[in-house]
């Protein structure tokens, strides 16, 4: 919204530097670490008056959780609060992109609400059936990826008719497979799956934030670098117009994300909850889906296909042979049951993330 002032630089010159992608990106980041920072404690105080006995913990689960027991969950009303109030303040509001992925992001946020709404009220691990949950989140994606596909090429400065329905793929400058109509399908999937994956890794305190951070941070300069024509063409990457004001998006999101560590930090003040963790995915595939970069996403976001591939083969193993893979699912409860310290499991996969971020981002020069 600010950018508007941009229009008055003519009779005040400074007003220009609202222009520039760059300088809103570090005020949504700025704005949103802020807003989270001031009224988090007042979110957390009030979740944990309402929600009484907080996030149900797993019986089954390390000896260590039963400590966690009491900490309230939906911390991702905190940081998807910063991230909207964020957006809306320093993004382009007349770009469509910002808001097809708020459209996703709030509408994933809704879902997950309404799961830890059943899992806090029944004190269960059962929440909103998974057949009726996918079904709505891949209604959303699939709606947001018909948009970007088919409505947001011909609206004029942005996206291009030429990769409308295409697949990119990283390494291979000039290679596009154009999926056709099935490019919704395959976008959806890659949202919907984003979304669940950062929800499988969402166990243990800073666990899920930080890597989500990481791969905003890289989405973000993707998004930069794939809406310049300039660099985009330096690098040999598709040139996908509009896509840059994304880059704020994802400076709100790291914002936001940061403001909630500090809560979430060992021992945790607050959980994300499934209103955080499927939101920030849904984010982070809905901008993969945006920038063409739905390949990358898989590199950049590998610790959360890592957490998902280890819940789907240990419970394929168990249904076809009656044996376990791991000790517990998701993968980062194996590595807990194996003897290593909460505090252990989540720098490592910090680190892991990192390594993944730079290998997905050398996918830019490397073609």
């Amino acid at each position: 919204m600010l950018n508007w002032l941009s229009d008055f630089s003519a009779a005040f010159s400074p007003l220009n530097i609202f222009r520039y992608i760059t300088f809103r990106t570090g005020g949504a980041t700025a704005t949103a670490l802020f807003f989270v920072f001031f009224f988090g404690p007042r979110i957390i105080a009030s979740l944990r008056i309402k929600q009484g006995k907080g996030q149900p913990i797993r019986a089954d689960g390390p000896q260590s959780h039963l400590a966690k027991k009491g900490t309230p969950t939906m911390g991702g009303l905190m940081i998807l609060s910063g991230l909207i109030v964020s957006t809306l303040l320093w993004a382009n509001l007349r770009n469509p992109y910002v808001w097809v992925v708020m459209f996703v992001t709030i509408g994933f946020g809704l879902i997950g609400f309404y799961d830890d709404y059943l899992k806090v009220t029944k004190q269960t691990h059962k929440g909103f059936s998974g057949k009726a949950r996918l079904g709505l989140e891949a209604l959303i994606a699939g709606s947001a990826c018909a948009f970007i596909a088919y409505v947001v090429p011909y609206m004029g400065g942005f996206g291009s008719p030429r990769l409308a329905s295409a697949v990119a793929l990283p390494f291979f400058k000039d290679v596009l497979l154009d999926v056709g109509l099935f490019f919704t399908v395959f976008g959806a999937f890659v949202i919907v799956a984003a979304g669940n994956a950062v929800n499988l890794t969402d166990g243990l305190d800073g666990l899920a934030i930080v890597p989500v951070m990481i791969a905003a941070a890289t989405f973000g300069f993707i998004a930069y670098l794939s809406g310049n024509f300039v660099f985009s063409n330096y690098l040999q990457i598709h040139f996908v117009p509009g896509t840059g004001e994304l880059a704020v998006v994802c400076g709100a999101l790291i914002g936001a994300g940061l403001g909630f560590l500090w809560f979430n930090a060992p021992p945790a003040q607050i959980f994300m909850g499934d209103t955080g963790s499927l939101a920030l995915g849904g984010l982070l595939g809905t901008i993969a889906v945006a920038t063409k970069h739905e390949i990358v996403l898989i590199i950049v976001g590998g610790l959360f296909v890592l957490e998902a591939l280890s819940v789907i083969i240990q419970v394929a193993s168990f249904k076809l042979t009656g044996k376990r893979v791991f000790r517990m699912a998701p993968i980062h409860h194996h590595f807990e049951q194996l003897g290593w310290s909460e505090p252990q499991v989540v720098v490592r996969f910090w680190i892991i993330s990192v390594v993944l971020a730079l290998i997905g981002l050398s996918t830019l020069k490397l073609r």
